[in-house]
């Protein structure tokens, strides 16, 4: 048996990706072969975001989006930008609302069925094209890398033993997934020199008694500790859908984090136990979501062979909340420059080298320029969260509306007030300092933290609120026996860790803050032990970024199994 070689091969079937295929088969005026991975068992199945996207690239692609057939949730009518204190809800006056927040005229959107959709338009451009072929492979992730010298010649995909069916080859392999493989890349050859920080976004879909198809808003302040950086997103999409949803920061002190049970408190806020009175849950998921931006993009976006796009880049912003688009955009000028390069024979490092320009150049660039210090704000000023973010909660409680609540408590605290300046400055008009690093995220955890214990509101339906067991039900997971996609690399290190975190009464960091009850510690002939209950997996990859030995490591499983994000 021959080996199978394409000219593109495609890890993932993202937004960037796809956008990158749709572009590639657009530009192709010749024969060309492209095949795309999925690791999900549909196009799409494993893909899960907030999200409401500038239809900025969508419009690219599909120049009629907004006309019916192209796979919206909704658009936005109107956004707002929310403080919640434990039982009282106030909106920021829309005067204040920095102009990122304001997303009318975005796309609600969910990102399975946007790939699902795009699937087949690829398809129909490709069919309609002499010599230009486009392979699908749902179930079929990508588990390493191939190389010839330094070279990236494809990826292995299976593992019958047969080199002949388990690999897949090209002149150029495109990863853009979230670091299942691409990882590997980055580290064989050094490419992010300042370090990646991470936040854990968990999301549920309801259907609701009423509709409020193209509300937006995006909240902080309450369920979030003080000092966690986070916030949460309510999404109002047709067939009266509503997204709600938590994002936190995985650089934060307390080992015990739990995702899941944040989001369940977000629910019991009285606001929004009013929008999900009568409906009912339809989906659970949990995704991370690398948040470090500019400084956090490797040295090099292409090398021999290879090139990165989307969330394999990190080409996230998080200040505007915008990553599905700025990750399709990379995907279209990717297309550009990998066209040019196939035509020419020349897929080396420095054919595709214009990638990295031609991104960093457009709007993409600046706004991640724009957006560089953004992250690091919250380590300079950690009084930001952890004091005056908390006592303007207590004023909203208490009454205030927002600027109230700001004036007294800056005038009760005028020189800690004055600080934060600073940080509005290093936010929204920073001057050169130079590029930022970060440290791991399992660095910041501190075995003994205690976090304060957050306000319960009152009255809340008990029906609608969820344990992790329970909720990641929604998340529809499925895989085979003896399935084994997480890695545990040494034993005794469990050990070591579960006797640390045992001592100071809290479960290890990839107990507390899985997403999925996935990881456990059990007592066998006396002694605790790690376990895992992968069958409830969703693939987040939370364990591996909080792990504080670097003892786990999260595979994509094989076959398309995993949860079922369709929807999402």
């Amino acid at each position: 048996m021959s080996r199978i070689e394409y000219d593109v091969l495609l890890v993932g079937a993202g937004p960037a990706n796809m956008a990158l295929a749709m572009r590639l088969v657009e530009l192709a005026n010749a024969p060309i072969r492209i095949g795309i991975l999925d690791k999900a068992k549909a196009i799409g199945g494993h893909l899960l975001s907030g999200a409401v996207s500038n239809p900025r690239v969508i419009s690219k692609l599909f120049p009629d989006w907004d006309k019916g057939e192209f796979p919206l949730e909704g658009i936005c009518k109107h956004s707002y930008l929310s403080v919640l204190g434990s039982e009282r809800w106030e909106d920021v006056p829309r005067p204040l609302m920095p102009p990122y927040f304001k997303k009318e005229g975005y796309a609600i959107i969910n990102i399975s069925e946007m790939a699902a959709y795009m699937a087949g338009k690829i398809a129909e451009k490709a069919a309609a094209k002499e010599g230009v072929v486009v392979d699908m492979f749902p179930g079929f992730p990508a588990r390493s890398i191939l190389f010839e010298g330094d070279r990236v010649v494809g990826v292995k995909v299976d593992n019958t033993g047969s080199a002949a069916e388990d690999n897949l080859y090209a002149k150029v392999t495109v990863f853009g997934e979230k670091g299942f493989v691409s990882r590997d890349l980055i580290e064989k050859f050094n490419l992010r020199k300042n370090g990646q920080t991470y936040a854990v976004g968990v999301k549920e879909v309801w259907e609701t008694a009423q509709s409020y198809e193209g509300e937006v808003w995006h909240t902080l302040g309450y369920p979030l500790a003080a000092g966690h950086l986070g916030g949460g997103f309510i999404y109002g999409c047709k067939g009266n859908k509503l997204i709600i949803g938590m994002v936190m920061g995985a650089d934060f002190p307390d080992p015990n984090i739990r995702p899941p049970q944040v989001l369940q408190e977000l629910k019991k806020h009285p606001s929004v136990q009013k929008m999900i009175k009568g409906g009912k849950i339809i989906k659970y998921g949990a995704s991370i979501l690398p948040e470090g931006g500019y400084y956090s993009l490797p040295e090099k976006f292409a090398v021999d062979g290879a090139m990165l796009v989307g969330d394999a880049l990190g080409v996230l912003d998080v200040k505007r909340f915008s990553g599905v688009d700025k990750a399709m955009e990379s995907g279209y000028l990717a297309a550009e420059t990998l066209w040019e390069a196939v035509k020419k024979g020349d897929t080396s490092a420095a054919a595709m080298a214009p990638f990295k320009k031609n991104l960093l150049g457009g709007w993409v660039g600046k706004e991640l320029f724009d957006a560089r210090y953004f992250r690091k704000t919250f380590h300079e000023y950690p009084q930001l969260l952890g004091s005056f973010v908390p006592k303007l909660l207590d004023k909203i409680d208490g009454g205030a509306g927002v600027i109230g609540a700001a004036i007294v408590t800056g005038l009760l605290d005028p020189f800690g007030s004055l600080k934060l300046i600073g940080a509005r400055t290093m936010i929204e008009n920073p001057g050169d300092m130079g590029p930022v690093s970060y440290k791991n995220d399992r660095s910041y955890t501190v075995p003994a933290y205690t976090a304060g214990k957050r306000p319960v509101p009152a009255g809340f339906d008990e029906t609608t609120i969820y344990s992790t067991a329970d909720v990641v039900f929604y998340a529809h997971t499925h895989y085979e026996e003896d399935n084994r996609h997480i890695d545990e690399f040494d034993t005794q290190v469990c050990l070591k860790c579960i006797a640390l975190y045992d001592s100071h009464g809290k479960d290890t960091p990839c107990v507390g803050d899985c997403t999925a009850e996935v990881h456990q510690t059990l007592t066998k002939e006396g002694v605790r032990r790690h376990a895992m209950a992968l069958e409830n997996c969703v693939q987040c990859t939370t364990c591996e970024i909080v792990c504080p030995y670097v003892n786990l490591r999260v595979n994509a499983a094989f076959h398309g199994y995993g949860p079922d994000f369709t929807g999402m």
